[in-house]
């Protein structure tokens, strides 16, 4: 146990800085088959109609106030008060209406996070039109753009907007029919419709726009969100109004200190994944605080933009993956006036994404006490592209990072015993009413009860103490029995492995099913590995993975893995380095950079097979069976 865990409560512990969230009251139901039922006994409180009545309550009580900034090509932050994004919204919303969009054409958004997109959004919103904010990385990465093909075929959108028509010019030219119109903040492309978001952002608004407004109901779609496509192509995963709103209202439920102090955040996470776009983007909306684009990203090279800002504004509410944070960790501690400015008016750090590991999370704390005195709180939640997203929320210090909390204030939690495994269900206003165009997909997605199902596992960090909280327990769908009747759980070895082989190894993927032991294929940091040996600086990847002196430092990982193991639920044989990174045409690897492990699987038949020869080939890596 680390240090910060062990002086819990003692007087050698430095006190968390304070702050209004909730506490850990739950309901729960036992029934006899095992399903168990869980849910807040807070009833949840009212919440409006649409989530543009808290724009225009925010443009009234406080019109100056920063609602968005960005970066300009000069480097100074252009900023949009609450005043100006709801008359803008207002403006390009009578442009909206004029081109006759609706849920059958809706507004397609191909580029990443800017003032001019969020405005495009709200316009949108506004006035009652679908928008459809979409993964940048499928214009700009993907090769085929097969995943963006499939999103347009399925959308049928009447409109497209992209920051820079030459930057996702390759992507407008294959994919966006020649006569459909787009709009363009710079750069239009050549031979197209095209309006400039200057001109339209101009517009005079009439009657119609506030008829429009009237007219939307808790049933109008605000967004459709594509998922990442982590378990086949993305689907259209309908947000209503109600959603929107009422999970907007269980965020400020829990983290109450929003409404006393709106939030003032630094945020890079991508508006076309539900935790930006809706969770930060809806808070920032719902309590009128102020959001400032982040344009770095937890990545080498990329990083330090993230850090300028950081050094500019001071957050009371921090999220990045646990990635982001350990970027940041080597940054923090050199820069003393960093992390004066970052921990100022921190009241909380978030995580999601992946557990966080006890190393990140010892250290930060050390920083915070180092900087003023005192820890800050290290919270997460739980929830996904269909709950909007929040479901279930911790609002407390865990020994354990992947401890998600307990259901939020609204949401029923039902937990299904499922091969030895709790699997999560959940039902409340902010789930969603289904799949775009896909009722066969929406109908397998809810149970008897009308239930959704998550995918999740979840298990308690005490099962005779359920106020603990719930821990993530990995995704039912990933899990597989050996050919003994074992079961193996993918997501937590998974972890395990990924932190065994720091630094060596980017992603693991886990197979096994029906065979008579684990073995796993690895994707490694070539970059790391090749600092194993002087003859490697200028290798090929190919070379890389074959290497004696790469192989023998992950056959010692792996050995040192093995003695840790358990029985053969958790025991991982044999290995192989893979050269070629995953995927993201071919559905290996997700926008967020999530790996399909399935897909992993099938696209690599030969190393499987490899891996399980007889007599395999020299690049598996076999762990010492001698006793």
């Amino acid at each position: 146990m680390s240090k910060a865990l062990r002086e819990e409560g003692s007087a050698k512990a430095a006190p968390y800085r304070p702050v209004n969230v909730s506490g850990r009251d739950y309901e729960i139901d036992r029934r006899p088959d095992g399903t168990i039922y869980m849910r807040s006994p807070h009833k949840l409180g009212s919440y409006p109609v649409k989530i543009t009545e808290r724009l225009e309550y925010w443009a009234k009580e406080t019109p100056e106030r920063t609602f968005m900034a960005q970066r300009g090509e000069d480097g100074e932050w252009r900023r949009v008060s609450y005043v100006d994004a709801l008359r803008t919204a207002r403006s390009i919303g009578q442009w909206l209406l004029s081109r006759n969009l609706s849920a059958d054409k809706p507004l397609a958004i191909l580029s990443g996070n800017s003032l001019e997109h969020a405005l495009m959004g709200l316009a949108a919103n506004y006035v009652g039109i679908p928008y459809v904010p979409i993964s940048p990385a499928y214009s700009l990465i993907s090769e085929d753009f097969g995943k963006l093909r499939h999103i347009f075929k399925l959308l049928t959108p009447g409109l497209v907007f992209a920051q820079d028509g030459k930057q996702f010019g390759r992507a407008i030219e294959t994919i966006v029919p020649a006569d459909m119109e787009i709009v363009v903040a710079k750069n239009p492309p050549a031979n197209r419709v095209t309006s400039l978001f200057e001109a339209i952002a101009g517009m005079e608004p009439t009657a119609a726009v506030d008829e429009a407004h009237d007219r939307i109901g808790p049933d109008t779609v605000t967004k459709i969100l594509f998922t990442s496509g982590s378990t086949g192509l993305p689907k259209g995963v309908i947000n209503t109004q109600r959603m929107w709103c009422s999970n907007q209202e269980m965020i400020a439920a829990q983290l109450r200190f929003f409404r006393d102090e709106p939030p003032v955040i630094v945020d890079w996470s991508p508006w076309h994944h539900t935790a930006g776009g809706n969770h930060n983007v809806g808070f920032i909306i719902y309590n009128g605080g102020t959001l400032y684009i982040d344009e770095g990203k937890p990545l080498p090279g990329q990083i330090e933009t993230t850090v300028k800002n950081l050094r500019e504004i001071a957050c009371n509410w921090y999220f990045t993956v646990p990635k982001g944070f350990e970027a940041l960790i080597p940054f923090f501690r050199k820069d003393a006036e960093l992390r004066k400015v970052f921990f100022s008016k921190l009241k909380v750090l978030w995580f999601a994404g992946a557990a966080l590991s006890q190393s990140t999370f010892d250290e930060m704390q050390e920083l915070a006490e180092q900087t003023i005195g005192e820890r800050v709180m290290f919270l997460t939640g739980l929830g996904a592209t269909e709950t909007a997203p929040m479901a279930i929320g911790r609002m407390w210090m865990s020994k354990d990072s992947t401890n998600m909390g307990l259901p939020a204030p609204g949401v029923e939690l039902k937990l299904v015993p499922n091969g030895g495994k709790l699997e999560a269900r959940l039902k409340g206003p902010n789930i969603t009413p289904g799949y775009w165009r896909q009722p066969d997909l929406t109908a397998k997605a809810f149970d008897e009860e009308g239930f959704y199902k998550l995918g999740d596992a979840l298990k308690f960090e005490d099962p005779n103490d359920p106020s603990l909280g719930l821990l993530f327990d990995g995704r039912v769908a990933e899990d597989f029995k050996l050919s003994s009747g074992t079961w193996v759980s993918v997501g937590p070895l998974r972890a395990r492995l990924i932190g065994q082989f720091e630094p060596l190894a980017r992603d693991v993927v886990i197979g096994g099913a029906d065979q008579e032991e684990i073995a796993v294929l690895i994707f490694p940091v070539i970059d790391a590995c090749r600092a194993l040996a002087p003859e490697l600086t200028k290798a090929s990847p190919e070379k890389v993975v074959v290497h004696p002196v790469v192989l023998a430092a992950f056959r010692d990982k792996l050995n040192a893995f093995a003695k840790t193991s358990t029985g053969g639920s958790n025991r991982v044989c044999r290995a192989i380095l893979l050269a070629e990174p995953p995927s993201l045409d071919a559905g290996e690897m997700t926008d967020k950079g999530s790996i399909n492990q399935r897909a992993v699987l099938e696209r690599r038949k030969a190393e499987v097979a490899d891996l399980y020869a007889a007599q395999p080939s020299d690049r598996v890596i076999q762990i010492d069976r001698k006793k």
